[in-house]
């Protein structure tokens, strides 16, 4: 080596666990095919002998892979391999969302997380809405209306409309962070709800959103979830005094 010459990459080499390595072995089978979805994996006997590892290196790997969503494990059957989905991504993300929210400042790093995500969603159904797409959002909003005076009603109807706005896309992931967004904020929609006239401001807004959507204007259903979700903000630092 030269003298004073860098050497790239200087971060200290971590030493794996064994059940890691074990969890690498797997998971490439798994994606390699070996094991489709609905196969059982081999006996835990069987794996410690494979891998030359102990009992609790195994266990410790299948309990990882459950985590990460490629394996289902039941009491008293050997480990099954499932079929991961945006959904399994967004529920292991549950308990960290939790922490964070209780944290100084996290409802709004959330509120700033849900602006970025769902003005995007917005963009995109304007340009991607088919006829059959704009007739159930329309469904959606007439849904809303109908329940602007019922409180906890008009709320899941709140989110059912922003539900169906994640749908059109088509994609998986739109819908499960919708799923994991709404699940995290609850308490925040629950809150501006009870401001005087949040109610009816939310429907106004939504109905800016689908018009938007139907027309196939992007920005300007950007801007319409913009605005929505900065006012539902406003109503609820208010409400709680944030």
């Amino acid at each position: 080596m030269i003298p004073g010459a860098i050497v790239p990459d200087q971060r200290p080499i971590r030493r794996r666990k064994l059940y890691e390595d074990v969890v690498e072995r797997l998971e490439a089978a798994i994606n390699e095919g070996h094991y489709a979805p609905g196969d059982q994996l081999p006996a835990e006997r069987e794996l410690m002998e494979a891998y030359g590892v102990g009992r609790t290196a195994i266990r410790e790997a299948l309990f990882a892979l459950q985590r990460m969503g490629l394996i289902a494990i039941s009491s008293g059957e050997r480990a099954r391999v499932s079929q991961p989905s945006a959904g399994t991504m967004i529920g292991e993300l549950s308990g960290i969302a939790r922490y964070m929210l209780a944290k100084p400042g996290g409802a709004r790093h959330f509120q700033q997380a849900r602006m970025m995500f769902e003005v995007g969603v917005a963009a995109l159904a304007a340009e991607t809405a088919t006829a059959d797409d704009i007739v159930r959002l329309e469904a959606a909003l007439a849904a809303n209306l109908a329940a602007l005076d019922q409180g906890r009603a008009f709320e899941r109807t709140d989110v059912a409309f922003h539900f169906v706005l994640a749908e059109i896309p088509r994609n998986p992931i739109f819908t499960a962070l919708h799923d994991g967004l709404s699940e995290w904020l609850t308490e925040q929609r629950t809150t501006s709800l009870k401001a005087r006239g949040s109610a009816e401001a939310a429907y106004a807004a939504h109905r800016r959103i689908f018009e938007a959507v139907a027309k196939h204007d992007s920005q300007a259903a950007a801007d319409a979830m913009q605005a929505h979700l900065s006012e539902v903000g406003d109503y609820y630092w208010k409400a709680s005094g944030g």
